[in-house]
């Protein structure tokens, strides 16, 4: 046989009509049979079993955290894998067309490895929505870049193709296929396409294209689609096929490959609504049957709008059927319509995009000189990166003057400069001192309590409390007496004491505690671990007591990884809570200008996060950033941190005082205060974690009034765990939660107001 007829006789062996892959599991015998029968005949060219790879990542998805590596993943991959034969797991796919035989995971596992990138994206619930989807795309030019695009992204679990035409060699312009494709059936090449991509998505080929027998069959046979596509050149399929989806209440979908038009036709919300827009108002499918190629044109025209005269397409279409024969279409814009009508149609599928319209994604308008997109820096950000710490908060000199007689105004600012040298949650500084003579009343700002972690202002009294027990302290030092009493004003619900301080001409004991108010601080820096000891834990029990208060220390290691999951799951909690994750914001302070201006709230280098984490901060208390993370419950790694630095504690603390009015938390913040000093005195770092207690409080006593039902069902988890670590008296004010450790100094501490903005005289 002459070279010339071989070589023909091959070319007519050349498979032109499959499309579908026939799916087999060895583990059956008639599957392995057909097996063992296409292997024999010689229909198996090429065999491709990556399966146990395919596994190993889908066992590494599913526990990111863990980081599977090596011997590790090795020994998850075998306990995955059983006691059969690895041939018999998962899926044999045979492809008619190129010989192949390819070993993959089982449907679900596939479609969950396969589409594990695309959470956050798209949620698994939404993905397993669009797997229920009918998509009928008809025309397979642009419609072919749609239909592989879809099938990439998971949306639809049947495609429904129709086109007339094959493949021929000035297609592949803009027609994703090989030269050995030329001859091939559209429709044919994009199944194979989709095919090989996810052999379980189910593909329906229609090779004569949309006709008045068939439009039926398209859009209703096994079910009504849920969505066309229509991507087709022919101006009466353009319109019949839409009256017909019109009856059937289908949405319509068309992407023009001009100026990244896009129009959606929502038939299946308006039934009456007239086909493309009204812009062929007059004219149904039958009138624009055998028209002439001029009389194309003006129809055309109507339909893309006037718009597309001003470019290259408007002088192409005077030139058809004079120099070229039909209008051009580029590979770009075809990719482009198959992303767009993508986005598009997954979008109308979840019943996020419900209206009808036209919309442009048009590079030459959004590309072009003059059009340049401003680059955006986070300026904050970066700043926060590089800037130095701002100076410490001093405290006042303590030498006590000679020869005194009276209290000076210049005596109480000096005790208010060592008051608001106290803790406060927030860094807020929610309180206000008003002061005639020697006395000063202690007070609660107005604008304090506007938080949900400051529950009936209980956190803002707490900080009243520890800046009059610092004030009680200094004054022994400057030569005065202390007597706190009790606000006589009883229509002020904000006053928590008077302070009256005298000039006391003996030899007043000077608290050793009050040389180091001015050293107290958060620190936040993980700590070393090392156990606390007996001598500190009592010297700290003893602190609280002497204000009437109680600690509750845990030290025992179960007890204190316990606690860092409470706390990881409870800043997990508010991180994706709105209200809470918009005040947690609202209290940090990016640049030095912002927090030179305030001069309160949590400058973020007190966080003593290193970069990377600062970045991740950024994002955990931006609310568009975690909005969908909330949405789909997400967000574990917010959980994180809390637990590594639990994990690096000595010992996690409690601080209580009697009852639970106004009056105990301002007992407590005094009880509080002495406990941290004591810390600081033995060099013991502390870092406060108070939001919770405070929603506890909240949940308890306030009937979770301004929570969200989410954080309600969560903190009442929370607190049940909560409770078998610590075990809280009834009646109790829980007034601040923290940690305990030996660390390395802080890179920087919070600010503090002036005096002059707190302190009024009378």
């Amino acid at each position: 046989m002459k070279l010339a007829e071989r070589l023909a006789a091959l070319s007519a062996d050349v498979d032109q009509e499959t499309c579908q892959p026939a799916l087999f599991s060895l583990a059956d015998s008639w599957d392995r049979r057909k097996v063992e029968e296409l292997v024999a005949s010689g229909q198996v060219r090429e065999v491709h079993d990556r399966y146990v790879d395919q596994l190993a990542e889908l066992c590494a998805t599913r526990s990111p955290k863990q980081r599977l590596r090596g011997a590790a993943l090795d020994e998850v991959v075998r306990a995955a894998l059983g006691d059969g034969p690895p041939e018999e797991r998962g899926t044999w796919v045979h492809y008619p067309w190129s010989g192949r035989l390819v070993h993959v995971l089982g449907e679900a596992d596939y479609r969950e490895l396969r589409f594990s990138r695309n959470r956050y994206k798209i949620t698994p619930d939404e993905q397993a929505r669009l797997r229920d989807k009918r998509i009928g795309v008809v025309g397979l030019s642009v419609g072919q870049a749609s239909a592989v695009t879809l099938a990439l992204e998971g949306v639809g679990g049947m495609l429904r193709l129709a086109d007339f035409d094959e493949l021929a060699l000035s297609n592949m312009n803009r027609l994703r296929a090989g030269v050995h494709e030329i001859g091939l059936h559209k429709c044919v090449i994009a199944a194979r396409a989709i095919a090989e991509i996810d052999p379980y998505v189910r593909v329906e080929v229609i090779r004569t294209g949309i006709t008045e027998e068939n439009v039926e069959a398209f859009l209703t046979e096994g079910g009504k689609l849920d969505l066309v596509i229509e991507e087709c050149d022919d101006l009466y399929t353009k319109v019949f096929l839409r009256e017909r989806a019109r009856a059937h209440a289908i949405p319509v979908l068309m992407e023009t490959n001009d100026r990244g038009m896009l129009d959606i036709e929502r038939f299946d919300r308006e039934p009456d609504r007239p086909v493309l827009h009204s812009l062929l108002r007059g004219l149904s499918a039958a009138d624009l049957k055998a028209l002439t190629p001029a009389q194309k044109v003006a129809i055309v025209l109507r339909i893309i709008g006037p718009d597309a005269l001003k470019g290259r397409l408007g002088a192409s279409m005077l030139e058809v059927e004079e120099t070229t024969t039909s209008w051009p279409q580029l590979a770009s814009g075809t990719m482009l319509g198959g992303a767009v009508s993508t986005d598009a149609a997954r979008r109308m599928l979840l019943g996020e995009l419900s209206r009808s319209g036209r919309y442009f994604v048009d590079l030459d308008v959004l590309v072009k000189d003059g059009r340049e997109a401003e680059v955006l820096v986070d300026t904050a950000m970066e700043e926060a990166l590089s800037r130095k710490p701002l100076p410490s908060p001093e405290a006042p000199p303590l030498a006590r003057p000679a020869d005194k007689r009276t209290v000076t105004k210049e005596d109480v600012r000096r005790l208010v400069g060592f008051g608001i040298l106290a803790p406060s949650g927030g860094n807020a500084q929610p309180w206000q001192f008003v002061a005639k003579g020697g006395r000063v009343r202690c007070k609660v700002s107005q604008d304090a309590g506007r938080t949900l972690n400051d529950f009936q202002r209980a956190a803002s009294f707490v900080a009243v409390g520890a800046a009059v027990e610092n004030m009680v302290l200094a004054a022994p030092a400057m030569g005065l007496s202390a007597k706190v009493v009790e606000a006589p004003d009883e229509s002020d619900p904000l006053a928590a004491c008077d302070v009256v301080f005298r000039v006391d001409d003996s030899s007043y004991a000077v608290d050793p505690l009050c040389t180091v108010i001015g050293a107290r601080t958060t620190n936040r820096k993980p700590g070393k671990g090392t156990p606390l000891s007996e001598r500190a834990a009592a010297r700290l029990t003893e602190a609280a007591e002497e204000r009437n208060g109680k600690l509750l220390l845990v030290t025992d290691r179960a007890a204190i990884a316990e606690m860092g999951e409470i706390l990881g799951q409870a800043d997990r909690m508010l991180f994706l809570s709105r209200k809470h994750n918009e005040e947690m914001g609202a209290e940090l302070r990016w640049t030095e200008e912002e927090a030179l201006r305030t001069r309160d709230g949590l400058d973020v280098l007190t966080l003593d996060v290193p970069p990377p984490a600062l970045a991740a901060v950024r994002l955990a208390t931006t609310w568009k950033a975690v909005e969908f993370a909330a949405k789909m419950g997400g967000g574990g790694a917010l959980a994180n941190s809390a637990r590594r630095l639990v994990a690096s504690s000595s010992a996690m603390a409690l601080v209580l005082a009697p009852g639970t009015s106004s009056r105990s938390y301002f007992e407590g913040g005094r009880a509080l205060e002495r406990v941290w000093l004591e810390a600081t005195a033995q060099g013991l770092a502390i870092q406060p974690w108070s939001a919770m207690l405070y929603l506890f409080a909240r949940f308890e006593r306030g009937g979770g009034k301004g929570l969200e039902p989410k954080v309600r069902e969560q903190l009442g988890e929370l607190r049940q765990r909560f409770l078998r670590v610590f075990e809280v008296p009834a009646e109790h004010a829980e007034i601040l939660l923290f940690r305990l450790s030996k660390a390395d100094p802080p890179t920087a501490r919070s600010l503090r107001r002036p005096v002059e903005d707190v302190l009024s005289f009378l």
